[in-house]
């Protein structure tokens, strides 16, 4: 009888997932065709990104708001995305009588469009400016102190209502923010492949699956995407790091979370030192961590080899694979042990390793990255 409820409870159980986007738009200089789509959503658009991006985006999306009759408003998420700009933003928008948002920039810019729509029960359009991160894509925001150090993430009632890739918007930013987008993306495989457990979920197969296509896509041409912009390979890399990358996490959901890259990136972002890497950067670096600590921890011989090719990966591309890469090639052993506490507190992502880690194997692990 109880095996019986037991089952019953189990195929009754209910799930949530935000998996996509509601509509992509993506091609070669699509934002300036891209008005209707935009105002299918609202009259009055309140955009969010930085100061700098602010200024850059006007001139693509003044003729649009001009030819479909938009008033638009606009606000700084600085000094970051954090809760001190969400109030202000809130009170813009409140102010502004905005019937949607337009979030436009990088990770942080998109996460705080996307937390001040869903506070607000507003729709929001991601532009992504560069390939960093799928922040464009999912229905998550990460909030960071005014200092730029990460607190805690906020799961949004859904993925955006419109996402814009524009690969001429993508192509005028840095190389390097590319670069860091892939080493982000990467870290889906690495990380759903182990929170995913063994899982029999459909859905979570499917999710894991993705992953591995992303990994391999990238393997195979993110070396001659970074060498030549705008080509098809290109195109594939930038498809995959701002939208193949958001799939699995829509996809497997709690199942696929992120793991010990990302508790590294995160306790990371405590050192005022290690802001000028960007969050790819970071997290590439942690999925060598993550790797030596299933080595160190697990005596997974399959580890060690994967650790070996994305070192190979990493220094083909630029990719940080030591402390030193990361311009913290000073940091003092007091530093180093605060960065594993952190990494390893209670609620941290790394406890989702299929053992035990403690902060002083973490620093371990952290200092022994390229360890052959």
């Amino acid at each position: 009888m109880s095996k019986t409820k037991s089952v019953v409870s189990k195929a009754t159980e209910v799930f949530s997932l935000q998996i996509a986007p509601a509509r992509i738009v993506k091609g070669d200089n699509c934002l300036k065709n891209a008005g209707g789509e935009i105002a299918q959503l609202g009259k009055r658009p309140m955009v969010v990104g930085g100061d700098n991006t602010l200024r850059v985006i006007d001139g693509y999306l003044a003729p649009i708001f001009e030819e479909y009759g938009l008033t638009a408003g606009s606000g700084s998420y600085a000094p970051d995305c954090c809760e001190v700009s969400l109030t202000r933003l809130e009170g813009l928008v409140k102010s502004h009588e905005a019937d949607f948002v337009i979030g436009v920039g990088g990770g942080k810019a998109l996460d705080m469009a996307k937390l001040v729509a869903f506070k607000a029960g507003l729709p929001v359009v991601t532009i992504p400016t560069s390939g960093a991160t799928c922040a464009g894509w999912t229905a998550l925001s990460n909030i960071y102190s005014q200092e730029g150090a990460f607190l805690y993430d906020v799961s949004l009632r859904s993925c955006p209502d419109l996402l814009i890739l524009d690969y001429g918007l993508i192509a005028s930013a840095p190389p390097h923010t590319l670069i860091a987008g892939i080493g982000d993306a990467i870290a889906k495989w690495y990380e759903a492949s182990i929170s995913s457990g063994n899982s029999s979920a459909t859905l979570t197969i499917a999710a894991v699956q993705q992953a591995r296509v992303l990994r391999d896509i990238l393997f195979q041409k993110a070396e001659s995407a970074i060498s030549h912009p705008l080509s098809e390979d290109w195109k594939e890399v930038v498809d995959a790091t701002v939208l193949l990358a958001g799939v699995s996490g829509g996809l497997g959901g709690a199942n696929c979370r992120t793991v010990a890259a990302h508790a590294v990136h995160n306790a990371l972002t405590h050192l005022p030192h290690s802001h000028h890497n960007l969050h790819g950067a970071k997290v590439s670096y942690g999925i060598l961590v993550q790797l030596r600590l299933e080595e160190m921890l697990d005596n997974n011989k399959l580890a060690a080899t994967s650790r070996q090719q994305l070192i190979k990966f990493y220094q083909t591309l630029g990719l940080p694979c030591t402390l030193e890469d990361l311009g913290l090639d000073k940091i003092t052993l007091e530093e180093l042990r605060h960065c594993a506490q952190i990494a390893c507190q209670p609620k941290s992502d790394i406890h989702r390793l299929p053992f035990v880690v403690k902060p002083e194997p973490l620093v371990a692990a952290m200092v022994s990255t390229t360890v052959v």
